[in-house]
């Protein structure tokens, strides 16, 4: 984990506590620790090399394995990492932890990831307050990021989105999932079927997954892998 280093973006995700069978499961998935900054072991996937495997994750491995509550962002002037802390320290606390549906590996637009299956209002709940609470502390994003984003295939909701909380898959658009794989365009059928019954079969044996924790990952410089700083627990 990083120090108190001031770092070029920070995020709230979901992200199961290190240790437990969770995190080892999608850290191992992606082939990378986000807590120790170790590289790790790759399930061995039938008709899909190794190599292939690596590639086809690299995009979820530099954020490491979680899902995204609040998207990365720079703090605005004046803000430090202390009062982001005690701002999630808070947060967390208005909140009781909760069991999720279960998660399943599906295709979610061109790429693999868990999904819950059922009632997701207690996922959005904690989402939604995540972006609008902590949105006082992150700075604005800039013109050119704006038109960066912007040249996205985003909808006419999404852009206002994006414009007033930085992030155009919030509230209505926000959908919970923890990312298995990047870009899956131009790769074979029989492998993304092999990767998608892989993952299911990977994660399916594991325990029910609860939310009982609000993590905090810095980037600690532009592009450099997300680094888990800590975790605030949500009320018993």
């Amino acid at each position: 984990m990083m120090t108190e280093t001031l770092a070029y973006r920070y995020a709230i995700y979901f992200a199961p506590l290190p240790g437990t069978p969770w995190w080892q499961a999608g850290s191992a998935w992606l082939g990378r620790c986000a807590a120790t900054q170790v590289m790790l072991p790759q399930p061995v996937i039938a008709g899909v090399s190794g190599a292939e495997l690596l590639a086809l994750t690299a995009a979820p491995r530099r954020y490491g394995w979680h899902a995204t509550l609040k998207a990365p962002f720079a703090l605005k002037n004046g803000a430090n990492v202390q009062s982001l802390r005690d701002a999630l320290q808070s947060l967390a606390q208005e909140m009781a932890g909760f069991d999720m549906p279960p998660l399943q590996a599906v295709c979610l637009d061109d790429f693999l990831a868990l999904v819950p299956q059922g009632d997701c209002n207690a996922l959005q709940a904690v989402a939604q307050a995540c972006v609008t609470k902590l949105h006082p502390l992150a700075a604005p994003l800039s013109p050119a990021e704006l038109q960066r984003r912007r040249k996205a295939d985003l909808s006419p909701g999404q852009v206002a989105l994006l414009v007033r909380w930085g992030y155009p898959y919030v509230m209505e658009h926000f959908r919970f999932h923890c990312s298995l794989t990047g870009s899956l365009q131009g790769v074979k059928a029989q492998q993304v079927h092999a990767l998608q019954d892989a993952a299911q079969a990977w994660f399916g044996s594991l325990p029910r997954c609860r939310f009982d924790s609000l993590a905090l990952f810095a980037e600690p410089t532009p592009g450099a892998d997300m680094v888990l700083m800590e975790h605030m627990r949500l009320r018993p």
